[in-house]
Formats: C-alpha cells, structure tokens, sequence
C-alpha cells in the first residue's frame, strides 16, 4: 500500500483556514492556528501542513 506525502504549504498568516481545497470533495472548513513556539499546524481532516513563513526557513 502506497501512501501519498501530505501537501505542505507556506503561509503569511498564523491563523488560517482549510476546506481541502477541492470543492464539494474537499472537507468542512476548519480554522487553525499556527503557535510561535512550533511554526507549523496540520490539518485533522486531510493532514495539510501549513508553515508559517518564517518558520520555514
């Protein structure tokens, strides 16, 4: 069984919203907040990793 690797995106904002981005095949929008202490945040519906900008580095 293969798995894909999660989709990793880097954003200017810490706060944050996810709906899958695929329309009606995505998932409820959640909104997530990205910690200063950790730098990045996963979504529970399709574990996206949002990065904060400076935190990518």
């Amino acid at each position: 069984m293969t798995t894909t690797a999660q989709e990793t995106k880097i954003v200017n904002e810490r706060r944050i919203a996810c709906d899958g981005g695929e329309g009606a095949l995505g998932h409820p929008r959640v909104w997530l907040q990205i910690s200063k202490k950790q730098g990045w945040v996963e979504c529970p519906y399709c574990d996206c990793k949002y990065v904060y900008g400076d935190a990518a580095d």
